[in-house]
């Protein structure tokens, strides 16, 4: 256990921030199984609006260091590219 002045305060951050990404985190998860899903049921327009509405919260977790950046923009990067084929193959 700390036990100085800055180290009781460390440990209070960390666990502040834990419960915050955590949180953050768990968001992303569940963006995305919106968006996996949408892709599942092999609806264009819902994955499109689901993908949309997925960007911000992915770019905003990485923004609060939640997830790394090119984690992001990984699961960004994939997401858009399976909608974009299920666009292209509905078309």
């Amino acid at each position: 256990m700390a036990t100085h002045k800055s180290a009781i305060k460390r440990a209070r951050q960390n666990k502040d921030r834990n419960v915050r990404n955590k949180s953050n985190r768990t968001q992303v998860k569940n963006v995305i199984k919106q968006v996996r899903a949408a892709i599942d049921e092999i609806s264009p327009e819902a994955a499109k609006t689901a993908l949309a509405a997925a960007i911000p919260v992915i770019d905003k977790a990485a923004q609060e260091g939640a997830i790394h950046r090119n984690t992001a923009s990984r699961k960004i990067s994939l997401l858009t590219k399976q909608v974009n084929a299920l666009s292209a193959d509905s078309a």
